[in-house]
């Protein structure tokens, strides 16, 4: 299998939690010394909490499945102090 189909089959474990949020993921490429790059979909992109769900979610989720990834980045991190940031929406 190859290391992209590992990655995406990692990431649609996890796709139906981002989904609920109004976001998703986008793997756009793995680097010669095995960091993946993503891009942050929908309320992913602008959410201040998008830091710490790449990284106690979709980062550990990946490494679980494919132990040679060193790391995951995200190329569109929203700073938390991004006036622009939305806020996800709770579920009532």
């Amino acid at each position: 299998m190859e290391l992209i189909e590992k990655i995406e089959g990692a990431l649609d474990n996890i796709r139906p939690y981002l989904e609920a949020d109004g976001g998703n993921v986008k793997v756009l490429q793995v680097s010669e010394d095995m960091v993946v790059q993503l891009e942050l979909l929908g309320n992913c992109g602008s959410c201040p909490m998008s830091t710490m769900t790449l990284k106690a979610g979709v980062e550990e989720a990946i490494k679980r499945a494919v132990p040679e990834i060193k790391a995951v980045e995200a190329i569109n991190i929203t700073a938390p102090d991004d006036p622009n940031a939305k806020l996800p929406q709770t579920m009532v």
